[in-house]
């Protein structure tokens, strides 16, 4: 794990994302540089600076964009608006969620990122799915090189990632090579759908899966029989619990598994493990729409797998970092352990041979990342030549 703040693994975490997602060395070097002193501050005052220098940065790079616009530049314009939305997500998502300019800040970035896709003609379309008289935002990828209808993974976040992050990780530009189509969603709690639609996380996911699938079959392009679904981080709650309730699901897949998040908040009470974001009690009561304290950790004593992966009867890979100083290993384990009338169930723990040790592996993505776009193309029948 690349620490610039040794002190802080928030802003660890939020620096590896960033990376992970196409930063450039030089830029992390001048926005980090002014907050080594700020990183030891609490989380208030250190927030602050932080979204200072990493919003500046985004400043920067549109005036420059704007400047590569004007000359006709336009692919250099959308890498720079590219970045800048990244420099903003990284920013918005450690803020309070009731700072004053946050959604400000949060609806810029998703200006910038579609910006970044229409000027750099990214295979990238954002879709609207019904959802309880709103909608459920996402990003639909299109397999490359596939006549017909192909197979598609759904990819859905975890407690305060968004789609746009995924999307740059890059899992889904990993299957669109090998004849798979992604649609990674902002799901009830995360993104759009809790920011803008005012849509809380609930512990029955296939409750919110069922019409992402109903609108994937609408579509001429998804092979109906070849749907899976991915998660990261809490998404390896929501992914295994909806696989398990929504036979039409066809794999699933645990990017960091998440199997008992109950015992996790239990735990993060007595100050064991780390934590994700600033903020963290708020910020979960918020993602669950909980008015307080009690009633957050009533809502997560559902937050459980147990009872619920048994029923699984799709083929099903369990990944993992050996040194996740978020979720212990044995959840992972636990997981895979229950998988028990899966037909193909695997457990990947990644190790410091193949990198990506850390949480869902923010550390190094690409190798555990093409381990999954393998699996899944693999397991559909697709090519990985």
């Amino acid at each position: 794990m690349f620490k610039y703040f040794p002190t802080n693994y928030v802003w660890n975490l939020s620096v590896d994302l960033a990376i992970e997602m196409g930063a450039r060395i030089g830029e992390i070097e001048e926005m980090c540089a002014p907050l080594k002193e700020a990183a030891k501050q609490p989380d208030k005052e250190g927030v602050q600076a932080f979204r200072d220098t990493w919003a500046k940065m985004a400043d920067k790079l549109c005036v420059l964009a704007e400047e590569d616009e004007a000359a006709g530049r336009l692919l250099s314009a959308g890498e720079k608006y590219n970045r800048a939305a990244s420099y903003l997500i990284t920013c918005e998502r450690l803020q309070a969620h009731n700072a004053p300019g946050r959604l400000e800040l949060y609806k810029r970035e998703l200006d910038l990122f579609q910006k970044s896709i229409t000027l750099g003609k990214e295979n990238c379309e954002r879709v609207e799915i019904p959802y309880e008289g709103k909608h459920l935002s996402a990003l639909y990828v299109k397999a490359e090189n596939v006549d017909g209808p192909a197979p598609i993974l759904i990819q859905v976040n975890g407690l305060d990632s968004t789609k746009e992050m995924k999307y740059r990780v890059g899992l889904p530009a990993w299957l669109a090579k090998r004849g798979v189509s992604s649609l990674v969603v902002d799901q009830p709690g995360t993104g759009e759908a809790l920011r803008l639609q005012g849509l809380h996380a609930r512990y029955d996911s296939e409750h919110w899966a069922s019409p992402i699938v109903d609108y994937l079959e609408s579509r001429d392009d998804v092979d109906s029989k070849r749907i899976g679904m991915e998660g990261v981080s809490l998404g390896g709650y929501f992914c295994p619990r909806a696989v398990a309730n929504e036979p039409r699901l066809a794999l699933g897949v645990c990017w960091g598994a998440n199997h008992d998040w109950r015992d996790v908040q239990k735990r993060r009470l007595e100050k064991e493990g780390d934590f994700p974001v600033p903020h963290y009690w708020a910020h979960v009561q918020w993602v669950w729409g909980a008015k307080d304290m009690d009633e957050f950790m009533e809502i997560a004593e559902n937050v459980h797998l147990d009872g619920q992966v048994e029923k699984i009867n799709v083929p099903f890979l369990v990944t993992h970092g050996s040194k996740d100083s978020q979720i212990p290993l044995k959840w992972a384990e636990r997981t895979y352990e229950q998988l028990v009338n899966s037909p193909k169930r695997e457990l990947k723990v990644f190790t410091e041979r193949e990198g990506g040790v850390q949480h869902s592996s923010f550390d190094n993505s690409i190798n555990a990342g093409h381990y999954i776009a393998d699996w899944v193309a693999e397991t559909f029948n697709a090519r990985t030549a």
